[in-house]
């Protein structure tokens, strides 16, 4: 299979204007007899859906949660990158394009990151115009701060609650649309396979999970916004309920899945205090704008309340080994060194695996009320979880799984390999590389949906006005629900003894011990074969009550974790093959001087991989990555 990335010619800056002024256009009289179907109510399937709807095209979308508003987006806190430049601080779009280039670790494609930087600055736009409460100067102008990986502040915020203010506005756009009638949302509804006709995906297999009837959707293309899949690891920052089955399941039917071991850890999260947790809570990254993070210098006093710790027995560690940067530093690397430190033997709690972030320093510089009106919900927030007031004592924090750069391979469209399926924000590969920069993601998901979607999209329905409404009593659909209902009755009729998520937590300890923070090929080895055992045993021996007609969350979490140990194979699989170390995946054979050793020379590309069945090897795919406008180099943040 040859993959075409369908970059456009020209030159770098060019290329998406050029791009947008010669594409295919639907006339506004074709656009009302094309159906579109978009799965998932995030940031990037909101926008995509309510601006779909707003051009004129038939949408359905899909979401699992009561409502589009408890998206997970909506737990994103820190901000939103633009190129804006109101602090006149050197930002520029090309700035941001390398940023982000670099804090990917130079394993993302150019013009992919370049439209990002461009249409960052349109994002900020729209949103304002909807009413999305941005921080403001004195002076009126909206409020910059920084994140990690950059040395200018570019990130638009609203305190603490960035992403939920963004999915507001995001909200308040599909609600237009849903009240006039070009969207029609269905709430509660899970997609389970998607269906493909004569090469194209032409619409999708949904359950009802409040009746648990399985329902067909037939569409003239289908967009995937359904997410990352962090949750493969049990414990992660993500909702309980993000899952990575819509995705998954257009694996399945073709769809080939990109760099699935890029996995983000974030530096700064609540730790783990036992093993009753289900999930863990991010502290934002915008914390570490203010706040200092150390660990005791001697073993003997990690565990001394931190107050009694003398400043010359601190260990300021990421200001110490990475001075240009200090505690912003990109995610990946403020993750690792934490790691070490802990590895020592220097982490402040019983477990060993925590660090502190001190804001005392700022509190004496700033004053308390200036700290409490940047992150006073944040602060609250942390204690109440934890019941130590964070003004007071330094925060406890560790790392934890947050995102994955990975997802289904796009081209420049957003279009799967499969014509008429596409993915896009958390849910394709495209933009972040091995690492992303703190407050892009909210960044991707809106650019994905407000702005390049509704254009790219057209390339294909423009072909597709002669094509009539696609017809659910079609072969395809049948056949596609009959597999869906065979793989339900199996789930139920196993009548095992062991719970879902029993079997979850196994696997997410295996992901995180062996395919984590820092992966080996011992290690890799072990975990393939042990997912495999695992796997066979849930088939076995798992308990799933109740029936498929009814609400079940246990047969919805089943369903998921059987997509789960699949992708969990495929990400050890794809981090034995990347022999190299970059951004989020560390393999510990590959260091220099205890930092990531990229491989220019053998591991510059993509992995783009195809299904084959489970349990067999699949088949990769590479896409070479062609760096015309920034050189590749060893990433130095000291």
């Amino acid at each position: 299979m040859k993959l075409d990335s369908k970059i456009p010619a020209g030159r770098l800056e060019e290329k998406w204007e050029n791009y947008r002024s010669k594409c295919k256009l639907v006339s506004p009289a074709n656009k009302r007899r094309l159906d579109v179907i978009v799965i998932g109510s995030g940031l990037a399937g909101a926008s995509a859906a309510a601006t779909l709807g707003e051009l004129g095209y038939k949408v359905k979308c899909f979401c699992f949660q009561d409502s589009p508003r408890r998206a997970h987006s909506i737990a994103a806190q820190g901000g939103i990158n633009a190129a804006k430049n109101y602090q006149n601080d050197g930002d520029s779009i090309y700035r941001l394009f390398y940023d982000t280039i670099k804090g990917g670790d130079y394993r993302s494609r150019e013009a992919n990151v370049h439209r990002l930087a461009e249409v960052s600055v349109q994002i900020i736009d729209q949103c304002v115009a909807q009413g999305v409460p941005f921080a403001r100067e004195y002076g009126g102008l909206l409020a910059n701060r920084s994140f990690g990986g950059v040395q200018v502040s570019r990130t638009f915020y609203a305190r603490g609650q960035t992403g939920q203010q963004l999915l507001l506005g995001a909200y308040s756009a599909l609600s237009r649309q849903i009240a006039s009638g070009s969207v029609k949302m269905y709430n509660r509804h899970e997609m389970l396979d998607v269906v493909v006709i004569d090469g194209k995906a032409r619409g999708i297999i949904a359950r009802n999970l409040i009746t648990g009837k399985l329902e067909r959707h037939g569409a003239h293309a289908v967009v995937l916004a359904s997410g990352g899949y962090g949750n493969v690891f049990f414990l992660s920052t993500n909702a309980m309920g993000s899952n990575v089955t819509a995705a998954w399941k257009a694996h399945r039917k073709g769809a080939l899945f990109a760099n699935p071991c890029f996995t983000q850890i974030h530096p700064t999260c609540i730790p783990v205090t036992g093993g009753y947790q289900s999930k863990l809570t991010l502290m934002s990254e915008s914390l570490r704008n203010d706040g200092r993070v150390w660990v005791p210098k001697k073993k003997e006093d990690r565990l001394k309340p931190p107050q009694q710790i003398p400043e010359e027995d601190r260990d300021y560690y990421l200001e110490r080994m990475y001075p240009a940067f200090g505690n912003l530093v990109p995610r990946d690397i403020a993750s690792r060194a934490a790691k070490v430190v802990c590895d020592e033997g220097r982490g402040v709690v019983k477990s060993g695996y925590a660090v502190y972030l001190d804001f005392s320093d700022a509190i004496k510089r700033l004053g308390k009320s200036v700290i409490a009106s940047r992150y006073g919900n944040l602060f609250d927030m942390y204690q109440r979880i934890t019941d130590d007031n964070p003004y007071e004592t330094p925060m406890k924090i560790f790392p934890a799984v947050h995102y994955t750069m990975g997802g289904l391979w796009v081209d420049y469209d957003l279009s799967t390999n499969i014509p008429g399926l596409y993915a896009i924000g958390e849910a394709n590969f495209s933009d972040h590389g091995a690492n992303r920069l703190g407050a892009s993601a909210l960044m991707q998901g809106l650019a994905d949906g407000y702005f390049v979607l509704p254009v790219t999209i057209a390339q294909f329905l423009a072909d597709e006005i002669r094509t009539p409404s696609v017809n659910t009593d079609h072969k395809a659909f049948e056949e596609a629900e009959a597999q869906v209902s065979e793989q339900l009755e199996r789930l139920l009729n196993i009548k095992g003894n062991k719970s879902v998520d029993d079997y979850h937590q196994a696997l997410g300890k295996i992901m995180w011990d062996k395919c984590g923070m820092a992966r080996n090929k011992q290690g890799l080895l072990k975990a393939r074969k042990e997912i495999q055992d695992l796997r066979d045993e849930f088939w076995q021996n798992v308990y799933v009550p109740g029936t498929q007609l009814e609400f079940n969350s246990e047969l919805e979490k089943a369903g998921r974790l059987a997509d789960y140990f699949e992708l969990g194979e495929l990400m050890v699989i794809d981090a034995l093959n990347r022999e190299e170390s970059c951004g989020g995946h560390f393999r510990e054979e590959f260091t220099d001087n205890g930092e990531a050793l990229r491989d220019d020379e053998n591991f510059n590309f993509v992995s783009a991989w195809e299904f084959t069945g489970t349990g067999n090897d699949p088949v990769l795919h590479r896409e070479a990555l062609v760096y015309e406008n920034v050189k590749p180099s060893t990433r130095s943040y000291k």
